[in-house]
């Protein structure tokens, strides 16, 4: 059942004077006006679209009997709008999209609590949400870049396809309910002071977090594809129920205050596994369970002491070196090479370059026979076709 029909009488004046009314039944409603926004907001629910135009004036306001948006809510390249609001819309079937609407400083959708994804960026003058309690708890993407903002309460998905939460240069406190993530975290380039708290995260496809102050995921169990932590200011992290990475990599590289990294049910990595350039970090001994490898290990830093004491099962390289004298370390793993460490072995000590080499990408044994056979069947083809074209020409003549 279609929502109320509402006609106002400056929307009659404006049938009259050869100008299109917004209505509860258009595919797209533009907001052009303050007016406008109120019309749609005297519906139950919008079918379509609702697009905020950029002459729209400073206040839109969706209060009313509007509970449902079907399909998107989108503000776009809107230079003089301040604050966008509803205290009745409870859902977005599309896209929330906010992007590029320098001026605005409220954003407030209290009843709020579904959308289809999360888009904003560009907003400049954005300091805060003002959701209601517990806020957005569904939705498949949430994209968050380039805003004033200090938090990011009132964000409370459970679970996600994926967040993507960057260039936030003021965003101090990050703490989600996020439960399971089907393809990518992102969290980079925020605040210098982040602190993110995700306490029920029990698994996700792949996370890369950068610059943060302090990440906690105390129930996460496992990471289907690849966990990277670059560049962030931490001193410590531990991930104590974490038990596997099962096809991608872990990597810690250049986490400059890092003294202590602990993941002490972590058993398997699918891809390699990767800590360098993290040059506070004098010993690696946090891994007690770790026993299988599929990529490659580059263990790369100041190290006084190396300790993975159940690895029995690299089917990469093995690349070891550091700043100081680990030779005692050096000859714990030797006896590994060529057996319990399948690729090429290296162990150095007294290295001044130890912290160089940074690249953090873990192939398997199988890498380079895979692109040899690629790169055969490749040149195969070609000449097949070469072949075949010559014939033609030679028939046609």
């Amino acid at each position: 059942m279609y929502s109320k029909t509402f006609v106002s009488a400056a929307a009659a004046l404006a049938m009259v004077s050869g100008v299109a009314a917004v209505s509860c039944d258009d595919p797209t409603a533009t907001i052009a006006s303050a007016a406008d926004a109120t019309t749609v907001a005297s519906c139950d629910s919008i079918e379509g679209s609702v697009v905020v135009d950029s002459s729209s004036g400073s206040q839109i306001d969706f209060s009313g009997s509007l509970t449902k948006i079907g399909g998107d809510l989108i503000v776009l390249n809107n230079g003089g709008l301040i604050s966008l609001s509803s205290t009745s819309l409870e859902s977005i079937g599309g896209a929330f999209q906010v992007k590029n609407v320098t001026l605005l400083s409220t954003l407030k959708f209290t009843a709020l609590s579904s959308v289809g994804t999360i888009d904003w960026s560009s907003l400049n003058a954005l300091e805060q949400l003002t959701f209601g309690t517990p806020g957005v708890v569904s939705a498949k993407e949430v994209t968050i870049a380039d805003t004033f903002l200090n938090t990011l309460d009132g964000i409370n998905v459970h679970s996600l396809d994926k967040m993507d939460i960057n260039n936030n240069h003021r965003l101090t406190d990050f703490t989600t309910e996020l439960n399971n993530l089907t393809t990518l975290l992102n969290i980079n380039a925020n605040g210098p002071k982040l602190s993110v708290n995700m306490p029920n995260l029990i698994w996700a496809a792949n996370m890369t977090i950068s610059n943060v102050t302090k990440f906690s995921a105390q129930s996460l169990e496992s990471i289907n594809g690849s966990l990277r932590f670059d560049s962030n200011f931490f001193d410590t992290f531990s991930a104590p129920n974490l038990t596997e990475v099962q096809t991608g990599d872990l990597s810690f590289v250049s986490n400059a205050n890092v003294t202590n990294i602990t993941l002490p049910l972590l058993e398997k990595i699918g891809g390699g596994f990767t800590i360098a350039n993290n040059t506070a970090m004098e010993d690696l001994n946090g891994f007690p369970k770790l026993s299988m490898v599929g990529g490659a290990v580059k263990l790369r830093g100041s190290f006084s002491s190396v300790e993975l004491p159940a690895l029995d099962d690299v089917r990469g390289a093995f690349d070891l070196s550091s700043t100081g004298d680990i030779k005692t370390s050096c000859e714990a793993f030797s006896s590994k090479a060529g057996s319990e460490i399948q690729g090429e072995y290296s162990c150095t000590s007294n290295n001044a370059n130890a912290n160089n080499d940074t690249d953090s990408t873990g192939g398997d044994s199988t890498t380079d026979e895979s692109a040899a056979g690629a790169l055969q069947g490749m040149s195969m083809s070609w000449l097949v076709s070469l072949v075949s074209i010559a014939g033609f020409v030679v028939a046609f003549l």
